[in-house]
C-alpha cells in the first residue's frame, strides 16, 4: 500500500502523501489529531492536523516506535522495552516507563475512559503477566497473573472497569475487573488448535466482547454470570461444579469454568490479520471487521440469541475501482420494524457532554493559540455510532 487514508462518509479525508510507507496512524477519536509513524523515520512521531494538512508537532526517540495510543489526557509512545507518556494537551512527557520487559510487537492498551486513564502493558516476556498503570497518577496499580504464556492482546472496555485478553496459545480468553484485578469471565475460543489472536474488543456497554485471529472465524461472547439465567438443569450441574472446582487441579477446574462463543462469524477469508470491533449503527449492533487486504466487513448481530451473524455490508478501503467493482457487493438489509433496537435490548448509558476544549500544539510542543481541537471530543460518555451518516459507511456509493 502506497497511501494511508483517513475515512469518514466513504469519502477520503487526508492523503499521507509525503509519507508512503507509513506503519501506524492513530486518530483522536473523530477529531482533526491524528499521529502518523513511517516505516522510513520509526524512530519519528508526527502529530497532524489532517483538516488544515499542517504538522503539529513531531518527537523522536531512543528506538523505533511499535505502537500509539491516544486518549482525552494522554498520548502513549511504545518502544520495545520502554514507555513515554505524554500530556496530550501540550505534549509534556509525564513519564517514561524504562526497562519494561521485552515487548516486540508494541503490545499495550489505553482506556478512553475520562476518569479511569488506564494503560496495561505486558509485566514478562516469559507468562503472561498484565501491569495496569494509571495514567493520571502516574503510577503502578496492579499486577495480574493473566496466562501461563505471553500476551498476544489486551483491550479495556470504554468505562475502563474491565480489562480482557488472550495468550499466545489463543484458546483462552479472560476478563478481569480493574482496578481489582479480579478475574471476572473466562472464555474458550477452542480446543483442537493454538491460534494468533490479532484483536480483541468490548462493546460499547461491555456487555460483549468480540476476538479475531488468523483464522476464519470470529468470536462474540456474551459477558453475563450462570446467576442471572433462568434456573435450569443445567445451570444447576453448573453451580455443582464450580461449587467443587476449589478441590480440583487447576487445569480441571478452569475447563469446567469456561464458555463458549454467544455468536460467531465465518469469514471469507483465513491466514490473513485482523482487527474487529463491536458497534451501534442505526441503534442495533454490528461486528466490523478490517482485513489486512483491505476490505471492510459489517455484520449484524442478534443480541438475544446470538449464533451465526450475517453479512451486511463490505467495502474495500483501498484499492483501484475497477478492482472494488470485481468484488461481490452485498445489499443493505433492511431491519424489521418489529425488530427491538439495541439500545433497548442493551441499554447503553449516556450522559451530556461536557464543554472543554484543547489547545493545538506548536513545533516546539507548546500551546498554540487559535487552533481548537472540536469540544465533543471530549464528551464524557462512549462514544457511539447511531448516526448513519457516521463512519464506517452502511451503503455503496
Amino acid at each position: 500500500m502506497t497511501t494511508k487514508c483517513l475515512f469518514m462518509n466513504y469519502r477520503c479525508l487526508y492523503v499521507a502523501l509525503e509519507t508512503p510507507d507509513v506503519y501506524i496512524v492513530e486518530r483522536l477519536f473523530s477529531s482533526s489529531l491524528v499521529v502518523v509513524v513511517s516505516q522510513s523515520m520509526p524512530r519519528r512521531m508526527n502529530v497532524y492536523h489532517f483538516k488544515k494538512g499542517t504538522e503539529i508537532c513531531n518527537y523522536s526517540y531512543s528506538n523505533n516506535i511499535l505502537a500509539v495510543r491516544l486518549n482525552r489526557q494522554s498520548l502513549v509512545v511504545c518502544l520495545e522495552e520502554s514507555i513515554y507518556i505524554h500530556n496530550i494537551k501540550d505534549m509534556k512527557l509525564l513519564k517514561t516507563l524504562l526497562n519494561t520487559p521485552s515487548n516486540p510487537s508494541g503490545l499495550c492498551a489505553l482506556s478512553i475512559s475520562h476518569s479511569n486513564s488506564f494503560l496495561a502493558y505486558p509485566g514478562s516476556d516469559t507468562i503472561g503477566e498484565i501491569i495496569v498503570y494509571d495514567a493520571n497518577n502516574l503510577s503502578t496499580m496492579t499486577m495480574i497473573p493473566a496466562h501461563d504464556s505471553p500476551l498476544a492482546a489486551i483491550t479495556f472496555s470504554a468505562s475502563g472497569t474491565k480489562l480482557a485478553s488472550a495468550s499466545e496459545r489463543g484458546t483462552v480468553i479472560r476478563v478481569f475487573s480493574i482496578p481489582e484485578g479480579l478475574r471476572l469471565f473466562e472464555f474458550r475460543r477452542g480446543m483442537k488448535r493454538y491460534v494468533n489472536i490479532s484483536s480483541l474488543s468490548f462493546s460499547p456497554d461491555a456487555q460483549f466482547l468480540c476476538a479475531s485471529s488468523n483464522t476464519e472465524t470470529v468470536h462474540i461472547f456474551k459477558l453475563e454470570h450462570g446467576e442471572e439465567q433462568a434456573p435450569s438443569w443445567s445451570t444447576y450441574v453448573g453451580k455443582m461444579f464450580t461449587a467443587a472446582s476449589s478441590y480440583l487441579p487447576a487445569q480441571v477446574s478452569g475447563m469446567m469454568s469456561q464458555d463458549r462463543a454467544f455468536a460467531t462469524v465465518r469469514l471469507q477469508m483465513a491466514g490473513q490479520k485482523n482487527v474487529c470491533a463491536l458497534a451501534t449503527i442505526q441503534k442495533l449492533p454490528r461486528l466490523l471487521v478490517a482485513s489486512s487486504d483491505g476490505q471492510l466487513f459489517i455484520y449484524n448481530i442478534d443480541p438475544q440469541d446470538g449464533g451465526e451473524c450475517t453479512l451486511v455490508q463490505k467495502h474495500r478501503l483501498f484499492g483501484s475501482d475497477k478492482e472494488w467493482e470485481e468484488t461481490e457487493k452485498s445489499k443493505l438489509m433492511e431491519p424489521p420494524q418489529a425488530c427491538q433496537s439495541y439500545a433497548a435490548t442493551v441499554a447503553i448509558p449516556s450522559s451530556g457532554p461536557v464543554t472543554a476544549t484543547l489547545t493545538g500544539y506548536s513545533e516546539d510542543g507548546g500551546a498554540k493559540k487559535g487552533e481548537v481541537i472540536p469540544e465533543h471530543e471530549f464528551a464524557a460518555g462512549p462514544v457511539c455510532l447511531d448516526d448513519e451518516t457516521e463512519f464506517p459507511p452502511v451503503s455503496i456509493r
